[in-house]
């Protein structure tokens, strides 16, 4: 079992830290890192599955943070709306995590990839939605909405999370009527709450590396920072594009997933 990174080769740790940074980076535009960070802990000899989601967790948190701070400088996001759904979001991630513990992820995966494949599918065929902010709800209905987008994702990140960030974008732009950058910055205050609503299951158990956790935080945070900043400066067609790249990847991976589950055995066995 690893306890420290004393254990841990030097070329392994490297890989991890790359991985950290490019999944800070692809986080702090659309969200999905965990593609990348995940994989690369699940290689560390001796780590446990549940070891490997906790210390991404950990090291996710440090590069949400760094985004969102890096976004709300520049960016100025709405707190009165991200707020709120933070905090929906952290009771969501929390309570999804709980479930995770006794609830295989395979029995979700088939109906994320078809989301997935119908949220590209309309982001690729709207090239014009998401490149301004033009609120669809005002007051009540509006903050409503965004609660239960923040409870439904947050829940989904505790439970599986692959791709969290893209789908809290996605939620926002259709169903809110934000820019892809707008929905990005407050994305990122969203994550960071969900993340850490996951961390909060994780730490009394005793789950996580501290030691590669917190160079992989520091790793993931150079790659938020960049990522943020080139998303400011570049704006929401850079974002949508980025977000269509990264919902592709995620297509791929769990629609891999669900073959590899539920769908090979059955073409096995007959």
């Amino acid at each position: 079992m690893v306890s420290g990174l004393e254990e841990i080769h030097l070329a392994t740790i490297v890989l991890v830290l790359m991985a950290g940074f490019s999944a800070g980076w692809v986080d702090a535009v659309v969200g999905g890192g965990g593609l990348l960070q995940l994989p690369a802990l699940l290689l560390v000899p001796g780590i446990s599955p549940v070891q490997a989601l906790a210390t991404n967790k950990l090291g996710s948190i440090f590069g949400t943070t760094t985004s969102a701070v890096t976004y709300y400088r520049r960016v100025h996001p709405d707190l009165r709306t991200a707020l709120p759904m933070a905090g929906v979001a952290l009771v969501g991630s929390f309570g999804g995590a709980i479930l995770a513990a006794s609830l295989p992820s395979s029995v979700f995966k088939p109906v994320i990839v078809a989301a997935l494949v119908a949220v590209a599918v309309f982001t690729a065929l709207k090239p014009t939605v998401g490149t301004l902010t033009k609120l669809k709800h005002q007051g009540v209905r509006h903050h409503g909405t965004a609660a239960g987008i923040g409870l439904v994702i947050g829940f989904y990140d505790g439970l599986i999370g692959p791709g969290t960030g893209s789908f809290l974008i996605i939620a926002m732009v259709t169903l809110l009527g934000y820019s892809f950058l707008g929905a990005s910055a407050k994305a990122k205050i969203v994550n960071m709450a969900t993340n850490f609503g996951a961390l909060m299951f994780f730490l009394p158990n005793g789950s996580i590396l501290w030691g590669l956790g917190l160079l992989l935080g520091t790793a993931n945070m150079a790659g938020g920072y960049l990522g943020s900043r080139m998303a400011v400066s570049r704006g929401s067609t850079f974002v949508r594009v980025v977000f269509l790249v990264v919902v592709g990847a995620l297509i791929l991976k769990l629609g891999y997933d669900v073959w590899i589950e539920n769908l090979r055995p059955l073409v096995s066995a007959s």
